[in-house]
């Protein structure tokens, strides 16, 4: 019998993601102080490791495989977490519309016997946007619980100038590499 999967993470995108590719899982939220520094590369692989390890007492762990993830946008070397306010939110948006920016998502995928840490990252290019279009953007809820502001598979898509990368990257998980790694554990997600 295969082990389980536990998500580490409350995201929804996460979650349909997984269930898209046809893994079952179940969540355990990690809750864990996202406080990190250095690179944005380095902060998305300290978190996710720190969201998994968290997990890891949570659970009967030879008998699960966890998965967590952490995703930061950065441009111009500064990264943009999720915003708390709509003025916070408008600033992010502003600086995003109109240029290049980067979105990493760190992997940290755990089993009792071994382990797959990693990250992605890809290019996204926001198209001019008007402050009446940013705006109406906020008012629809979607920027709050987000790095950077905006969420590429909802209303935010229309954003988007275009992609040099991995979409799902951008979505929150890397699923490719994910099942890949997943299948170096042993997870044969094929026959689930």
């Amino acid at each position: 019998m295969s082990k389980r999967i536990i998500l580490a993470s409350g995201s929804p995108r996460r979650r349909e993601l997984l269930e898209r590719v046809g893994i079952p899982h179940e969540v355990i939220v990690s809750n864990v102080d996202e406080t990190t520094f250095g690179s944005p590369a380095e902060q998305v692989v300290e978190l996710a490791k720190r969201k998994a390890d968290a997990v890891v007492p949570l659970t009967n762990f030879s008998e699960v495989i966890i998965i967590a993830a952490d995703t930061l946008v950065a441009i111009d070397g500064e990264i943009l977490g999720k915003p708390e306010s709509d003025k916070e939110a408008f600033e992010m948006l502003n600086k995003l519309q109109g240029n290049t920016h980067m979105v990493y998502t760190g992997v940290a995928i755990l089993s009792s016997t071994d382990s797959r840490i990693f990250y992605n990252m890809a290019q996204v290019t926001f198209r001019p946007i008007s402050d009446d279009d940013i705006w109406s953007y906020i008012a629809t809820g979607e920027p709050f619980d987000k790095a950077g502001a905006y969420g590429i598979q909802e209303k935010g898509a229309v954003l988007v100038s275009h992609i040099n990368g991995d979409f799902y990257t951008v979505m929150g998980l890397p699923i490719a590499k994910v099942c890949a790694a997943l299948i170096e554990l042993g997870y044969d997600y094929w026959r689930m």
